[in-house]
């Protein structure tokens, strides 16, 4: 005799949790009535548990690991406006120390100023903003028009860029890359700069091949300016990736305010400098170089506030988590932390080498903690094959994506070395690299309906 089909209860489920093994989730309708807490719990976890291992994310600049003491510091303060400086004056403090603490370590010449942002992104349009109203002040006191700003930077630029240009009705004025030639330098800027260039910005350590434009020589260029025909164009340093690696890795390294144009630096706290997203800064070199009109004095909450932002509402926690790494580690850790991630990406750049197989992009120059290669020579499979195979094989996230004009035709992968990435693990991802080739070699490359789903950009 067959049995009866068994039929769980609201009972059944409410003794022994998570009803959602057999029922289909919400996705859709808004549901009408609740569910236990560990149902919910179970539902989200289990969602999550299909998405890719962040360890071995080698695509992503953003931070994914934190010690357990700065979580819970995280964990502590999730509910803390921290807009709300009335309210909370010590974390706005603490926002403050780690702007001086920035200021210092990229060698601000006196007093200044900054603010924390939602990543680099917001920081690139508040600083971006700054540049054109300065700009346009300077243009109203000589009685000039100021109806065509322009802004210079290269091909190796964030999106965030063509953005800030976009929306704030700047015309960008783009210096492509070349074959071979991955950044830019102060020949590629000269033909752009005129009168209404309301500055120039130059990449620390680039989303495509993690090296850095030739901001001395922009520098020098932008001085030469200056005294021949009394253009102050001001140099902004997007420092998101490599404000936190220069310092440390290459600390005679000059790109900062050491250098008279650079006016203003952003740089993201949740890539090298260690924290979860998002958080980014803004410094200036001077107080002067932040446009008054900018920022807003407020009464909120029965205390008068200096205002400098794109959004009003946002968590505490990732200020007090960036100020925990600046005192946990210092100079001494970051320095050490640095040099471990780039002798592991050189050990990988030498494995990628000795294959045969791979050109090694720029590995004897300054560069982030990553290894940019490319296939030598033409083979029956390509970069995205790769990219694809490592994927599907051992859940690799190495992505492969093509240069930016007039660099187009050039091809390359990049791998992230950050914290989490062990020498145990150098080895074994260049060894599941060398065999994802040899299957490519023998099944050729990946079907078209599979190079939908590669990782293809570099802006991670």
């Amino acid at each position: 005799m067959m049995s009866a089909k068994f039929q769980p209860t609201d009972a059944d489920a409410a003794l022994f949790g998570n009803r959602f093994v057999t029922e289909e989730v919400p996705t859709r309708e808004f549901p009408d009535t609740g569910i236990p807490a560990l149902d919910a719990f179970r539902l989200v976890a289990e969602d999550l548990a299909l998405e890719g291992d962040p360890a071995r994310n080698l695509a992503t600049f953003v931070t994914t690991w934190m010690e357990p003491q700065a979580q819970q510091i995280i964990a502590a303060n999730l509910h803390r406006n921290f807009i709300d400086h009335a309210e909370y004056p010590r974390t706005a403090e603490i926002e403050q120390r780690c702007i001086r603490m920035l200021a210092d370590l990229f060698h601000a010449p006196g007093e200044t100023t900054g603010a924390r942002t939602q990543g680099s992104s917001e920081a690139i349009m508040l600083g971006g903003l700054s540049l054109k109203w300065n700009w346009r002040k300077r243009r109203e006191a000589a009685g000039a028009p100021t109806s065509t700003p322009n802004l210079v930077f290269g091909g190796d630029v964030h999106v965030v860029w063509e953005k800030f240009c976009r929306y704030f009705d700047v015309e960008p004025r783009i210096v492509p890359l070349q074959p071979g030639k991955y950044t830019i330098g102060p020949d590629d800027v000269h033909p752009h700069i005129d009168e209404n260039t309301i500055g120039v910005a130059a990449v620390l350590g680039t989303t495509f091949t993690g090296h850095k434009d030739d901001i001395v020589g922009i520098n020098d260029l932008l001085l030469r300016i200056k005294h021949e025909r009394g253009l102050d164009v001001p140099l902004h340093v997007d420092g998101a990736s490599g404000g936190f690696v220069w310092p440390f890795l290459y600390p005679d390294s000059k790109w900062d305010f050491r250098l008279e144009q650079v006016r203003s630096i952003n740089v993201s706290g949740h890539k090298f400098g260690l924290v979860y997203p998002g958080i980014g800064w803004l410094i200036f070199r001077e107080k002067a170089d932040l446009a008054k009109d900018l920022v807003f004095e407020e009464n909120y909450l029965g205390k008068t506030d200096s205002t400098f932002t794109l959004n009003f509402s946002t968590g505490s926690s990732m200020v007090l988590a960036q100020y925990y790494n600046f005192v946990r580690y210092g100079r001494a850790g970051y320095t050490y932390i640095m040099h471990n991630m780039q002798a592991n990406a050189r050990v990988l750049a030498e494995k990628l080498d000795a294959m045969g197989r791979f050109e090694i992009i720029g590995a004897a120059e300054e560069q982030l903690p990553l290894v940019a290669f490319r296939l030598a020579e033409d083979t029956g499979y390509d970069e995205f094959d790769i990219a694809w195979q490592l994927a599907a094989e051992r859940g690799w996230m190495v992505p492969a994506y093509t240069m930016p004009p007039n660099a187009h035709d050039v091809t390359i992968m990049r791998a992230l070395v950050k914290q989490t990435l062990s020498r145990e693990h150098v080895d074994t991802l260049a060894r599941d690299i060398e065999e994802a080739c040899s299957t490519l070699e023998k099944k050729g490359g990946a079907h078209a309906a599979e190079r939908n789903k590669i990782i293809t950009g570099p802006g991670h």
